[in-house]
């Protein structure tokens, strides 16, 4: 720790704060991520993202340089990137032309293509996890409910996994036995928000949430959803019927060719929804306006982050023996 000074706390997730600090090294930024570590060890869900964030490399996922042990907590420390997509989509005066749209979805696609080449779910998908650097770059982060998939092995996983808003039907009724396409019904959200400047399905509860994709979908059966009534929790709760509703009409503000890429994602046949890579190779991409250039996209200087001063005492490391101090 005697290689980064702290300059302030840049924000706050389930395991403790990240803070904004300098390698004194090289004079580069750095996010440091402080895990508080009890008496029973490290979560696992710390142990799962350093695995991933060590073994995946790529320009649109964030990168891990360093991860040190302390007596009381862990700290990750990874490249600093100044904002997130929540950031963007929560600026009410900025409106994303179609070319920029065109150009956050080609990079997070791009990103989760890897992770699923490498047969890696990240399985929390959300504008809030999606970072982004000084010149635009898109960077998926936050791998703490990351998964390996193996499509040969038959295993289960927890179905309590996503954001709410962006959390696929299937885990909304109870799967356990989902794939990679949970990440995509994920993608096909954030999309959607992007267009609309506003979350497609922002239920307040999972019955509220699986009522609104319902709703907008269509009531599911066996031909549209094989295998709907083997769901762990299909039968617990009944919606009163419900028809498709056009998608015209669900996302205004959309082009034909959002809707076209859209629908072809945010459907019930997990097996069925584009992968990252038949989506990157979607007509979408072709049609005008294409994505943006990097140099077209917002400017992060003019977007407000959660960055304020810190208590150094908030990063209790200062306070330990001297073994641990920075």
């Amino acid at each position: 720790m005697n290689n980064y000074k702290i300059l302030g706390r840049a924000g706050e997730g389930a395991y403790g704060f990240v803070f904004k600090g300098v390698d004194l090294r090289t004079a580069n930024l750095a996010a440091l991520k402080k895990i508080n570590v009890n008496q029973v060890g490290c979560p696992k869900s710390v142990i799962r993202e350093i695995l991933a964030l060590r073994f995946l490399r790529h320009k649109n996922i964030v990168k891990l340089l360093d991860f040190i042990s302390l007596k009381t907590c862990m700290v990750l420390v990874m490249e600093y990137l100044p904002t997130t997509l929540y950031d963007i989509l929560s600026k009410n005066d900025l409106v994303l032309s179609l070319g920029q749209v065109k150009a956050y979805t080609r990079m997070l696609l791009k990103g989760v293509n890897y992770m699923h080449q490498n047969h890696i779910m990240h399985r929390d998908l959300k504008p809030a996890n999606l970072l982004l650097s000084k010149n635009g770059i898109l960077k998926i982060g936050d791998f703490g409910l990351a998964r390996i998939y193996d499509h040969e092995k038959r295993r289960l996983y927890s179905h309590q996994v996503a954001t709410r808003w962006y959390r696929s039907p299937e885990l909304l009724y109870g799967s356990r036995t989902y794939n990679l396409s949970v990440d995509m019904w994920s993608v096909g959200c954030i999309i959607a928000e992007m267009v609309e400047g506003k979350p497609l399905f922002p239920g307040e509860t999972d019955i509220e949430q699986l009522a609104m994709v319902l709703g907008t979908l269509g009531t599911p059966n066996n031909k549209t959803w094989p295998g709907l009534t083997q769901l762990p929790d299909y039968n617990k709760i009944s919606f009163t019927y419900a028809k498709p509703q056009p998608w015209t009409s669900v996302l205004p503000e959309a082009d034909s060719g959002t809707i076209d890429l859209i629908s072809k994602i945010l459907i019930y046949d997990q097996n069925k929804r584009l992968t990252a890579k038949e989506a990157l190779n979607d007509r979408y991409f072709k049609q005008y306006p294409l994505p943006c250039k990097l140099s077209q996209m917002p400017k992060i200087d003019e977007i407000e982050t959660n960055e304020s001063p810190c208590d150094f005492s908030e990063f209790d490391i200062y306070e330990t023996s001297n073994e641990d101090s920075l």
